[in-house]
């Protein structure tokens, strides 16, 4: 997953920068012919007047002072001189003196005569070199009032050169040409600058932003994973959206939804267990009239299981809704004390040293959970090792036993309840069926679970939980 992904501030920077550049890049694009040809218009205009107030001081002053004049005119991108011929007979000929008088910097066009059109001397720019002839347009007259007499104007090299003639006075012929490429590039280093600037604020709002909106949704996170492990904690909705508000509410709602729900099935299966033991207490009491001693021992038997099932169904049930209240401890000291105590009374339990492991929990529902798991590898193999490690990702508390194991179509279903296996763990060597449930509920309300597996021999049984 790319970095921008992981995160959503992240994504909210990226999103933000991709709308500028989109929004920068449609605009420039829509204005580069606007911004084009707006400034070819004004240099075209720019240059025409120029060239109108240059015919005014030719027709004012003696034609031995002219060339000198024109000279003095030229530009580093712009020429003049003057023909006896009319130039807009033959526009590809025009070209070519054009290119000619362009090729020479203003220094050599003031140490040589008039250029060869057809042996130009390169000592200055050379724009027009390898340039197609059918690049030039035909000349058009201008229409405007014009100092001029038959002015005409034409464009080449893709409308970033441009000609003018016209007659004066006396006769003879102005030529006017010049070539300077505009810069229609955009992405210039002001227009980078001004986007970078622009880029680093919007992020700097971005993030700020983002975080006003990460900021309750990892409080939200942190709560919703503190109810998976069975915590009650009310959230108080932040100053901010009313979404943000009305989710933090609606939260806050399907927490008391839950527990409501929780306790409603708790006192049911209390108030079903308080009446059975009336009909139980009465049939052992008239299980004591009957003459037959096996019959009554069978009676008896069948109660005393049914008097087992209830108080096991009670004990699940209170399980699952204790209000137990989460604390951190030493996980490691907690899992040899319960060993400890198992050992002192005859058991073969064995716990493998670990260092010390502070863990987040409800420390006497997650003993009851384990405690279930040795007596359970105990009952059945007479032996049980322990060990808890942490790694980068959760928590693992193993219990080993060499025992029959289980079968492997079998694991999943020994979870169920009042589920017991018809061959070594059968009725007669095992208890009610609620032992596996009820450690099974008891490590997915800490978010986590239980897993079986051979051992080869035995049964391995982990229980995994989360690290916060």
């Amino acid at each position: 997953m790319r970095w921008w992904q992981r995160s959503l501030v992240g994504r909210f920077i990226v999103f933000i920068l991709a709308a500028l550049i989109a929004g920068q890049a449609i605009a420039f694009w829509i204005s580069t012919g606007q911004r084009e040809t707006a400034v070819r218009q004004t240099i075209q205009s720019d240059f025409i007047n120029r060239t109108t107030a240059l015919s005014k001081v030719l027709d004012a002053v003696p034609p031995d002072v002219r060339r000198t004049i024109l000279i003095a005119s030229s530009t580093g991108y712009a020429r003049f001189w003057l023909t006896d011929q009319d130039p807009t007979q033959n526009a590809l000929s025009w070209y070519e003196t054009a290119k000619a008088y362009l090729s020479l910097s203003v220094e050599d066009l003031a140490r040589s005569p008039s250029p060869d059109p057809k042996k130009p001397m390169y000592g200055g720019i050379t724009p027009q070199s390898g340039l197609p002839q059918s690049d030039v347009t035909d000349w058009q007259r201008v229409e405007a009032e014009f100092a001029l007499s038959n002015a005409h104007y034409l464009y080449f090299s893709g409308y970033e050169g441009m000609g003018v003639v016209g007659r004066l006075d006396d006769g003879t012929w102005l030529n006017a040409a010049y070539y300077k490429p505009t810069s229609t590039s955009l992405w210039s280093s002001q227009s980078l600058l001004s986007v970078g600037i622009t880029a680093i604020v919007l992020s700097l709002i971005g993030i700020l932003v983002a975080r006003q909106i990460a900021r309750p949704l990892q409080q939200l996170t942190g709560s919703a994973e503190a109810l998976g492990r069975g915590e009650a904690i009310r959230l108080t909705p932040p100053a901010g959206p009313d979404d943000i508000r009305q989710l933090y509410e609606a939260f806050d709602r399907m927490q008391i939804r839950l527990h409501r729900f929780v306790d409603d099935r708790t006192r049911m299966l209390a108030a079903i267990g308080h009446d059975l033991r009336t009909p139980l207490t009465i049939l052992r009491l008239r299980a004591e009239f009957i003459a037959d001693p096996a019959i009554q021992a069978k009676i008896l038997a069948t109660v005393d299981e049914m008097q087992a099932i209830t108080e096991a169904t009670l004990t699940f049930a209170k399980n699952e809704a204790t209000q137990e209240s989460t604390r951190t401890i030493d996980i490691a000291a907690l899992l040899a004390s319960l060993c400890d105590d198992l050992a002192e009374l005859g058991h073969k339990v064995e716990f493998k040293d670990s260092e010390r492991i502070s863990y987040r929990c409800r420390p006497d529902n997650l003993k009851r959970a384990v405690r279930n798991l040795i007596e359970n590898a105990l009952r059945y193999a007479g032996n049980a090792t322990v060990a808890v490690e942490r790694n980068s990702n959760a928590l693992e508390i193993t219990v080993e036993d060499h025992g029959p194991g289980i079968p492997p179509d079998e694991t999943d279903r020994v979870f169920e309840p009042f589920y017991r296996l018809e061959s070594s763990r059968n009725r007669e060597s095992g208890g009610v069926g609620l032992g596996l449930s009820i450690t099974r509920a008891v490590a997915r309300q800490h978010g986590g679970d239980v897993t079986l597996s051979p051992n080869q021999p035995g049964l391995r049984a982990v229980v995994s939980l989360p690290i916060e």
